[in-house]
């Protein structure tokens, strides 16, 4: 009995019936069929219609199987065609048989470019169940010939050529686990198609096809190991580019050419890393090889991106040196960089110098200083600059309707958007694109209409128009600030299934969601989650966990995700030891919280002033005053400390009713020209209060009046303003309402203004 397995494939692979299986009016249908598409008569197809009405799939698959019919590549590819357009019914449309008869014919014969291109066709077209990969893959090796070494190359080539590269991979494996030697330029096609597709596990694969090549023993050259630096760069793993270099020349006697160079001087740019763009720049050279334009233009691309734009213009210069003139891409690099810097009159005055060089402005530069101007709220110069355009036969592209589309929404006018885009669409034809539907929900969110953001989402689906990984982080984020976690998770798990990219953000943002709304076991999930389909988190994603836990008072379990975050081989940053600091300091235990800091400072951890303001907080919450005022003492002997760290301190002293030591820091502050705040004044008055010093309060109060105007609601608004945005102070028994009322039952409110306006 055959098993479910065998089934299976039979059903895939859909096995011609044998001449042997078919009626005795079949056979000789198809000898009649076979004898005529073999002989010299001209219009064969033609003398086949009569014939429709009697063929029968299992006839048809018996005909493309003819040996005789084998020999002549062009008559099968014909009757391929035909077949398909003229007995439909008949023709095995889930099967690749047909197309394999056809595709081998062709082979055999080294038409290997018809062969490729009707494997394309069939992919886009009909491959939807991926038949043609499992035939490949699993065989019936008793029914069918085993695929060969050019099948499997062209099937291999005609999936990347399709955008499969994934799909690819399998038949590469396939030929791996065979040991057959693919093509050199078929295994460099599939480490781009891989690395060019949106996803962190297709750069792992490409390393591994790389490694299979290596041991198949195929050709190396310049463009694979090109191909892998280029994916190094994609993930910011800039020393492992590098170190490519040193292992091709070393390890494969394969010399590095300028696109090697060129790949990591741009990623080392795009990061602002100069030092080491000097260092490569000199390698480069040691091998020989003389920058050319685009290594120069990487340079002026790193400089504009940091603002040095006075070192951007002296590589332009030095283009001009050695006879290599700056092309359209150099000039409009410069006055993007210009436009960055709010500098759009010197980004006008580099049009006059394209012209000495005879580069005329094209749509880039146009749409550059378009956005620049906008950026400025030079409305009108923009539009005139769009009208200059136009009249120099320039015609505005999908990016200058975005531009244009976007400033709009910047400035809230969503009816406005909503019109221009429907006179855009009617009258010059423009197609919404990613961008300008990611341009309008962004729009829509800002005037705070998450349902207008849907809708667009919604019609991006409609038409076919795939939303990119920043977009769905977009709408995550609104979702979860709107507290619709339900909905924002079911948008991550659809999206998934329908085959977007999320990444640690889309994660990261759903982790910060649930432990905003104190859904601890919700966020652990979503993390583990994000793991294990191995969606890599950055150090962002683990301050997300991290401070969520901290601040759901589970630090210790936070302090086991920093130790997951160090063995990752990630640094954390300020915001990491910050929150769990923070989280000791908010559980009572401050002494763990100063073990850690101590630890942290010896690891090269700078601590600033909110750092130590949340440890002082932390002292004074728990009574340690004492403590509070040496650490206190410390640090302002070895800092420039802020407001809120004298704010914390004089707070403590008036709970504590030391109000002499609370107007000493006072004076103090006021000697270090530290501009007391509404929080400053709150914690004294109301000691004061407490203490029966209504005449003193009272003082205080109309120095505070003429200083912040609206006291009472002033004062009252920045202490709850501190509480709920820094967290380093403790305003219990803070009540200042009750000290107005207390002094206006008193007949001594003059000059203090209560009203609430």
């Amino acid at each position: 009995m055959k098993s479910l397995h065998t089934f299976l494939l039979d059903d895939a692979i859909r096995l011609p019936t044998t001449m042997a299986t078919l009626k005795p009016p079949e056979s000789q249908l198809l000898k009649t069929l076979s004898s005529i598409l073999t002989s010299e008569k001209t219009h064969l197809l033609e003398t086949l219609n009569p014939y429709i009405p009697q063929i029968t799939q299992p006839l048809l698959l018996s005909l493309f199987s003819s040996p005789s019919l084998a020999k002549r590549p062009e008559t099968l590819l014909s009757l391929f065609h035909w077949a398909k357009a003229s007995t439909p019914d008949a023709f095995p449309s889930d099967s690749p048989l047909p197309l394999l008869s056809v595709v081998r014919s062709l082979i055999s014969h080294h038409k290997f470019a018809d062969a490729k291109s009707l494997l394309v066709s069939h992919i886009r077209t009909s491959d939807g169940p991926l038949s043609l990969c499992n035939s490949l893959l699993h065989p019936n090796l008793h029914l069918s010939p085993p695929p060969s070494k050019a099948l499997f190359d062209v099937s291999l080539g005609a999936y990347l050529q399709a955008g499969k590269p994934h799909v690819a991979l399998q038949i590469f494996q396939k030929m791996v686990r065979l040991k057959l030697k693919p093509n050199p330029l078929t295994c460099n096609t599939l480490l781009i198609g891989l690395v060019r597709y949106p996803s962190s596990f297709s750069l792992t694969n490409a390393r591994e096809v790389f490694d299979d090549m290596v041991k198949l023993g195929v050709s190396l050259n310049a463009k694979t190991f090109n191909v892998l630096i280029h994916g190094y760069c994609l993930e910011g793993k800039l020393d492992d580019a590098v170190g490519m270099i040193e292992r091709m020349v070393s390890e494969f006697k394969v010399q590095p050419d300028n696109v090697t160079y060129n790949t990591i001087l741009k990623a080392m740019s795009k990061k602002g890393r100069l030092n080491d763009v000097k260092e490569l720049l000199l390698d480069m050279k040691k091998h020989g090889l003389v920058p050319n334009k685009d290594t120069y233009n990487n340079l002026v691309y790193g400089y504009c991106k940091l603002g040095s734009l006075k070192e951007a213009f002296q590589i332009v210069e030095l283009m001009k040196q050695t006879n290599m003139l700056p092309d359209i891409r150099t000039y409009n690099m410069l006055m993007n960089g210009l436009c960055n810097a709010g500098s759009i009159k010197e980004a006008l005055e580099l049009m006059g110098e394209m012209k000495d060089l005879k580069l005329l402005p094209d749509v880039v530069t146009y749409n550059t200083l378009i956005d620049g101007c906008f950026e400025l709220g030079l409305s009108l110069e923009a539009k005139k600059l769009m009208e200059q355009m136009e009249n120099h036969g320039i015609k505005p592209n999908q990016v200058t309707h975005n531009i244009s589309l976007k400033w709009l929404c910047k400035e809230e006018k969503m009816e406005e958007v909503s019109r221009n885009v429907k006179e855009l669409v009617e009258v010059h034809g423009f197609s919404p694109d990613r961008v300008t539907y990611h341009t309008l929900i962004k729009g829509y969110l800002k005037v705070g209409d998450l349902n207008g953001a849907l809708e667009m989402m919604r019609e991006m689906r409609q038409k076919g128009i795939k939303m990119n990984t920043i977009t769905l982080n977009t709408i995550l984020d609104a979702l979860c600030k709107e507290r619709k976690l339900d909905e924002a998770r079911n948008l991550l798990d659809s999206a998934r299934k329908r085959g977007y990219i999320v990444d640690e953000v889309s994660y990261g943002t759903l982790i910060t969601g649930y432990f905003r709304e104190e859904k601890v076991e919700k966020a652990l999930e979503m993390w583990e989650e994000m793991k294990k389909i191995k969606i890599i988190p950055t150090v962002s994603t683990f301050n997300s966990l991290i401070g969520g836990l901290c601040h759901n008072g589970k630090t210790e379990l936070a302090i086991e995700k920093f130790d997951e975050l160090a063995e990752s081989g990630l640094l954390p940053d300020d915001t990491t030891f910050n929150s769990i600091i923070h989280g000791y300091c908010k559980e009572g235990r401050v002494e763990k919280a100063f073990e850690f800091y101590n630890e942290s400072v010896r690891h090269s951890f700078k601590p600033d002033n909110y750092t130590c303001n949340i440890l002082l907080n932390g002292l004074c919450k728990e009574g340690m005053t004492e403590k509070a005022l040496n650490f206190f003492n410390s640090l302002i002997e070895e800092r420039e400390v802020d407001t809120v760290t004298y704010n914390t301190m004089i707070s403590a002293f008036c709970k504590d009713r030391k109000l002499k030591e609370a107007f000493d820091l006072l004076s103090e502050m006021e000697e270090k020209r530290l501009e007391p705040d509404r929080f400053t004044y709150n914690s004294i008055v109301t000691a004061l209060m407490e203490d029966g010093k209504l005449s003193e309060a009272e003082e205080l109060l109309e120095k505070v009046s003429g200083k912040f105007g609206s006291v009472k609601q002033s004062l009252q608004g920045e202490a709850q303003e501190n509480a709920e945005s820094k967290e380093e102070l403790n305003t219990e028994g803070i009540a200042y309402s009750d000290v107005i009322n207390e002094l206006c039952s008193r007949g001594r409110s003059k000059g203090v203004t209560v009203e609430v306006t």
